[in-house]
């Protein structure tokens, strides 16, 4: 073999190498050891929920509205990406997943938005490196819109429904890579090894959603640091910022177990011929442990005053 197909050969190994160890990163990555509390925080039988004051970008405007992040651990079926049913019967196909559903309402003008997106993430990272599902639902006046992600053979499987004609109907495969959307459940389980410097990341369907962007993975800068104190609390906390697509987002939360969500920032182009830059911010009203899901009688709308949301 001639000295030249040699190096060819060893530059090729690297390359496979080089690939094989970013594929492990972005698909594989591995947790610290969780505190000892988790396990009493997370599986007590209730759901952690936060109601946050907001001022949402839309439209080159800030409109006021709320935010709750209400995150709760389920048993999830790995192969049907649905929460089981009867989770003793699970077996290997039972992955207990931290489960997280987002809402934002807000009014534009005349008429109002609902947002939700739901997250699942595996508890135990190390054995199932991929989020298990990803859904997002966008409903105001004009019509509504709703994304999917699932995981499927390594990759994921995108689809979405839109009333836009530009938009359609999307059925698309996306390489596997970090989902912006599992980054809040992340900051719950392990913080300390969330992805920092330049990461491949799917963005926030709810950006995805507002701004009218490709389905398209970016090249994203991220960035893992403490704080003495800001506008999201006095005491020591921490900041996770994602910057791609001349957009940020800047999240704040507790250095300290179990790491809830003080607030957070998102700054972008919004508005129309002359669009500025404008910053959504969420910052937290209250929060509380509950079996919300046995709440729903009249004589439980009062729990809602609690966190500072309407009881209309």
């Amino acid at each position: 073999m001639s000295p030249i197909s040699v190096q060819v050969i060893i530059t090729m190994k690297k390359s496979i190498y080089f690939l094989i160890a970013v594929f492990t990163f972005v698909c594989k990555p591995s947790l610290s050891q969780p505190p000892k509390d988790f396990n009493a925080y997370w599986y007590a039988g209730d759901a952690e929920i936060t109601s946050y004051e907001l001022e949402q970008v839309r439209y080159g405007e800030i409109h006021n509205g709320n935010a709750v992040l209400i995150f709760v651990t389920e048993p999830f079926s790995k192969s049907k990406q649905v929460k089981l049913d009867n989770w003793r019967n699970g077996g290997e196909d039972n992955v207990s997943v931290l489960k997280l559903n987002m809402t934002k309402k807000f009014l534009t003008g005349i008429y109002p938005y609902s947002m939700m997106m739901s997250t699942f993430t595996p508890v135990s990272y190390n054995q199932h490196p991929q989020i298990l599902k990803v859904t997002t639902s966008s409903q105001e006046w004009c019509g509504h819109t709703w994304m999917q992600l699932n995981p499927e053979n390594e990759n994921y499987r995108l689809k979405g429904f839109s009333y836009f004609e530009s938009e359609g109907d999307v059925n698309e495969q996306i390489t596997c890579t970090m989902v912006e959307d599992e980054l809040w459940t992340r900051i719950r389980l392990s913080p300390s090894d969330l992805p920092t410097g330049e990461v491949q990341m799917l963005p926030s369907t709810f950006y995805l959603r507002l701004s009218h962007r490709e389905n398209k993975v970016r090249e994203a800068i991220t960035k893992l640091s403490s704080i003495s104190a800001s506008e999201y609390a006095e005491q020591p906390h921490q900041l996770y910022e994602i910057a791609y697509d001349n957009r940020s987002l800047k999240i704040y939360f507790e250095e300290t177990f179990p790491h809830v969500i003080l607030g957070w920032e998102e700054t972008y182009t919004s508005g129309f011929g002359n669009a500025n830059k404008m910053t959504t911010k969420a910052k937290r009203i209250n929060m509380i442990k509950s079996s919300y899901w046995t709440k729903n009688s009249n004589t439980d709308r009062k729990i809602r005053q609690r966190l500072g949301l309407s009881t209309d």
